[in-house]
């Protein structure tokens, strides 16, 4: 059995009266350009996810925000097409001091309040599917991965 790496992204959920916070990726991005995702970044080794979240919101945001006002709120396990598996973990952020800027115009070119029910297009399709999940209440969903045949028939 082979054990694969698995990245981890922690996504922070940023709301105000119905609206939730995205940001438009940089058209010369090398994951989804020009769609729109949550603040996010990669774990790096040392650090918690917790922490990530507070360090890319001050990195992409120019905000404040501290480890004990973020609340795990849903999960997505992940496949990429091409096999790697990846962890989205998603903070509610209670508090926070500051508005958005763009502080990395090379990553992001726009920030923006969006209605839940009205979400924009194109959207990146895991923080999509995390939304939906946590509206509906569930803390997990997972996306790419194969499903077991039916009982009575091989795959």
């Amino acid at each position: 059995m082979s054990h694969a790496l698995t990245v981890i992204g922690a996504h922070l959920l940023f709301e105000r009266a119905d609206h939730v916070l995205l940001g438009r990726r940089s058209p010369e991005a090398a994951f989804a350009p020009d769609t729109w995702h949550f603040p996010a970044g990669h774990v790096e080794d040392g650090e918690s996810a917790r922490r990530c979240a507070v360090r890319e919101s001050e990195e992409e945001l120019g905000i404040s925000v501290r480890e004990h006002d973020l609340q795990l709120v849903h999960v997505v396990h992940l496949r990429e097409e091409d096999g790697s598996p990846r962890m989205q973990m998603v903070f509610r952020v209670h508090r926070w001091a500051g508005e958005p800027q763009l502080k990395e115009p090379d990553r992001c070119t726009a920030w923006a309040w969006w209605p839940r029910v009205a979400l924009p297009d194109p959207i990146v399709d895991y923080t999509e599917v995390a939304l939906e999940g946590i509206a509906a209440g569930w803390s997990y969903t997972d996306m790419g991965w194969r499903q077991p045949a039916p009982e009575g028939r091989r795959a």
